[in-house]
């Protein structure tokens, strides 16, 4: 891949660093005593950080080659460890949607936040700054560091505004992750020795492998990146924990974080270990099925709402990791749209199931039914995104299942035919849930006493009902700006690297 060093302003700097600095500052400077202005300075510090990605989209060459947006220059130079940031096709979307969903999160908790609220929106924006790090590094160090430091901020969310067993679930996430890299940054060391002394991502992409070599840092990835999708069988932290963590947590967790092990595949797993990729990949697509087939049955049973809506995106997630693994571009761009969609409708669906959680103070779907009847705004919402969650047509959730579902199509029927499946599946567990929590006679006296959404909550429901029926029915401009990108993965990735 080619990259040039950008004449723009270093848009990507300021993307990382913008909300970080935003959340230093509402860290040393608010208290509980000054709640309003902590929550006024948070919103406009992740609204100019949200506005700072906006060039990105409109300065982005869709049929240019390799990285845009270059900035480099050195950082630990004993070591040749490069501050390094550029993105492509691959990458570009998800800084805006990083900054977006900030945004959001920071409206979700107005009101429902009332201690620490400094403390909580700045681990909030620091968190922000750290995880678009992740979609812009090009050095394999910077990248590992901005991925390991994801785990602080997520780690102190969950464990200080969580529920009753928050330790507990905190704990299990920050071991889970961490350990799964521990392989990756052995990996990153060998990579830097065999490659010259070099951390630079794109020479890595072109360093010489043994299939042994290959394999063994395609393993030492996939430790990482699996967990973090996660991927059966390494997915039960995430259910545990997306019950603990606050709504805002939630949200994160399931609209980025889990993105950045699926992104990882595209920029490390199948660039630089091609051939392993090749050799691995019945493997990973049979890991992937059963993600998207049997967590689909297992969503199907849960009583507690947000455990239904975590198993779904591990079964969602599976369409990812399937996509990547058939090597042709309609599942590739399938996959990175559905990373995009799902970033949209899960934190949508865990925003909901907070604003219900906030008024009834319950999570299992037993103690709802006939919300409509007092909720008919908030009602018409959740149904909307059930829909989406389900691939819907003309929403966003449509767009990439149906991608991946017709590149595994071209690649082997039967896989299509399973993959298929999960849209029978997203079907029952989503709309039976709104089924029971929407619909019907109003079921006890809780549901009696609701009151129904107000403007802040329309806004951030809406803003996201938004952005799911524009990229359901228009989504050109998402996959126009990766066909580039996918086709030079592809391309290198059907050539060997053997020595």
């Amino acid at each position: 891949m080619m990259q040039s060093i950008s004449t723009l302003p270093p848009f990507l700097s300021l993307a990382i660093w913008v909300p970080i600095a935003f959340g230093l500052l509402v860290l040393a400077f608010g208290r509980d005593s000054n709640a309003g202005m902590v929550r006024v300075g948070s919103l406009i510090g992740s609204i100019v950080s949200f506005a700072l990605t906006l060039p990105l989209i409109s300065n982005f060459d869709n049929a240019a080659h390799g990285m845009q947006f270059v900035e480099k220059s050195p950082w630990i130079e004993r070591f040749n460890i490069l501050y390094s940031l550029g993105i492509d096709g691959l990458s570009l979307w998800f800084i805006p949607l990083t900054a977006f969903i900030t945004v959001i999160v920071v409206i979700s908790a107005w009101q429902v936040i009332q201690k620490r609220v400094a403390q909580y929106m700045g681990a909030f924006l620091i968190l922000s700054g750290l995880m678009i790090g992740v979609f812009c590094a090009l050095d394999g160090l910077l990248f590992y560091f901005f991925f390991e430091a994801t785990l602080i901020p997520m780690y102190i969310i969950i464990g200080i505004w969580g529920g009753e067993n928050r330790v507990y679930a905190s704990f299990k996430f920050f071991l889970y992750t961490f350990f799964g890299s521990l392989l990756t940054l052995i990996a990153i060391i060998y990579l830097y020795k065999v490659s010259g002394g070099s951390f630079d991502i794109l020479t890595w992409h072109r360093t010489p492998l043994t299939m042994r070599e290959q394999i063994f840092i395609f393993i030492a990835f996939l430790m990482a990146f699996a967990v973090k999708v996660p991927m059966f069988p390494v997915h039960t932290w995430l259910p545990d924990v997306h019950v603990e963590a606050p709504t805002g947590g939630s949200a994160v967790l399931a609209a980025i974080m889990l993105k950045l092990g699926a992104y990882g595949f595209v920029r490390f797993s199948l660039p630089i270990t091609p051939d392993a990729s090749h050799y691995m990949a019945n493997f990973i697509i049979t890991l992937s099925l059963i993600a998207v087939v049997y967590i689909g049955l297992v969503a199907l049973v849960q009583k507690d709402m947000k455990k239904l809506v975590a198993y779904s995106s591990i079964a969602h997630m599976g369409f990812v990791t399937l996509g990547f693994f058939l090597f042709n571009d309609m599942a590739v761009q399938g996959g990175i749209v559905q990373m995009i969609s799902h970033g949209f409708i899960s934190g949508a669906m865990f925003l909901c199931i907070g604003v219900l959680y906030d008024r009834a103070h319950s999570r299992q779907i037993a103690d709802y039914g006939g919300v409509v009847n007092k909720m008919p705004k908030f009602a018409a919402l959740f149904v909307f995104f059930s829909m989406a969650n389900c691939g819907l047509p003309a929403t966003s959730g449509f767009v990439g299942e149906f991608m991946v579902i017709l590149g595994a199509v071209k690649a082997n029927f039967w896989i299509g035919l399973i993959a298929a499946t999960a849209l029978i599946f997203g079907a029952a567990y989503s709309l039976w849930m709104a089924k029971r929590v929407i619909f019907g006679k109003v079921a006890n006296h809780h549901v009696a006493e609701l009151t129904d959404i107000g403007a802040r909550e329309f806004v951030m429901l809406g803003l996201l009902a938004a952005a799911v029926l524009a990229m359901g029915l228009y989504p050109a401009p998402f996959t126009d700006t990766m066909q580039t990108s996918v086709a030079d993965l592809l391309a290198h990735v059907a050539h060997s690297k053997l020595p």
